[in-house]
């Protein structure tokens, strides 16, 4: 199955409309749904965020009355190339603000040799319906406990409300068991170790949906090990290049008393060294020797994983990665990456066309 792909993820506001379109009235989570359903995207999950800003820097968080009426979505949608580069001007379009970025993955499947052919690590990603069971245990769970086994450096669950799932659409509804639902469990690993989980998780289910992409590690539990790249604002093409880093952390983890990614978002939006960042909250997940954890009844602190999502222009995501590693001097994991094309749409004004960049590093 070893394929290129491509992962269009899209960032803005639940409550924001679609901009107007006779074919497409109502929310834009809605109309984007709607037109990866028909066209038979092969999964695309909607996810709520706790807590962001973007190109305004408007700080919104979970702890405000605005975000419960309005969260920050994150929606990602990974099918072949061509389905994917074929969204683009639609998406966007559609799109009145918000981010849109792509970002270049591969398809694998049971008897794949990952090979980075590089030092970098591996980020693998997991897409299973929010009821599927594995080995008797709901598969997040399961899945969470094969790459805690395999050491994994860590690994986050993330509960989806909307999506499509080998290209037909499942929303979640109340009374109802939401069984197909899709989940996305992001980990990191070494090619080795991702190799591995590939071959178990494609013997365990009946058919699986599993990305992998290039990162490098840059921190685990608080120690330094390399920062990201220093790639040029431009390839050979003058094609603008990004870059995005990752911080996973815990909601029990906190930096001067503040959960690390309340602290982390207030610090980028205060620094004025940022074009946004969102921050989402999973349901289950480790990092580092912890065991696979999430909430639990009759426990004073909230563990489930937190991810943090930071993507901005080379120069300016070196220094954030100062105010990153400065919070994360004792906890969490960070991993940084190439992206090849963003969009960033303001109104009238439109920042980039979803051409890909090539850069080899």
């Amino acid at each position: 199955m070893n394929q290129p792909c491509l992962k269009l993820t899209t960032y803005f506001g639940e409550r924001q409309r679609a901009v107007a379109d006779a074919r497409r009235p109502g929310f834009l989570a809605d109309a984007m749904l709607n037109l990866f359903d028909t066209r038979d995207i092969a999964t695309s999950v909607m996810m709520r965020g706790v807590a962001s800003f973007g190109p305004r820097h408007v700080l919104r968080t979970d702890e405000s009355l605005s975000l419960s009426e309005d969260p920050p979505v994150a929606i990602a949608a990974v099918d072949v190339e061509s389905k994917i580069s074929a969204l683009v001007d639609d998406v966007v379009a559609m799109t009145g603000s918000g981010l849109v970025t792509l970002e270049r993955a591969r398809l694998v499947g049971g008897g794949d040799v990952i090979d980075n052919g590089n030092s970098d690590g591996v980020k693998l990603t997991v897409y299973v319906g929010r009821q599927e069971r594995i080995g008797g245990l709901p598969a997040y769970r399961a899945v969470c406990d094969l790459l805690h086994r395999l050491g994994f450096s860590g690994g986050a669950a993330f509960l989806g409300v909307d999506g499509t799932a080998h290209g037909v659409r499942y929303r979640a509804q109340f009374f109802s068991r939401n069984v197909n639902v899709p989940m996305m469990i992001v980990a990191i690993g070494t090619a080795a170790q991702v190799s591995a989980a590939v071959a178990e998780l494609s013997g365990a289910t009946a058919n699986p949906l599993l990305t992998v992409e290039r990162v490098r590690v840059c921190k685990r539990g608080g120690e330094l090990l390399a920062r990201p790249h220093r790639l040029p604002d431009v390839d050979e093409q003058r094609r603008p290049l990004w870059q995005k880093l990752m911080v996973h952390t815990s909601e029990a983890t906190g930096y001067h008393g503040v959960p690390i990614h309340r602290a982390l978002v207030s610090r980028l939006l205060d620094s004025g060294m940022a074009r946004g960042a969102t921050a989402l909250r999973g349901v289950w997940g480790f990092h580092g020797d912890h065991e696979p954890h999430g909430d639990k009844l009759f426990q004073l602190a909230r563990r489930m994983p937190v991810v943090t999502i930071i993507v901005d222009t080379p120069e300016w995501i070196a220094r954030s990665f100062d105010i990153v590693d400065e919070l994360t001097g004792e906890h969490g994991l960070v991993t940084s990456e190439m992206v090849p094309a963003v969009v960033t749409i303001s109104d009238q004004d439109r920042d980039g066309d979803g051409s890909l960049a090539h850069h080899d590093y």
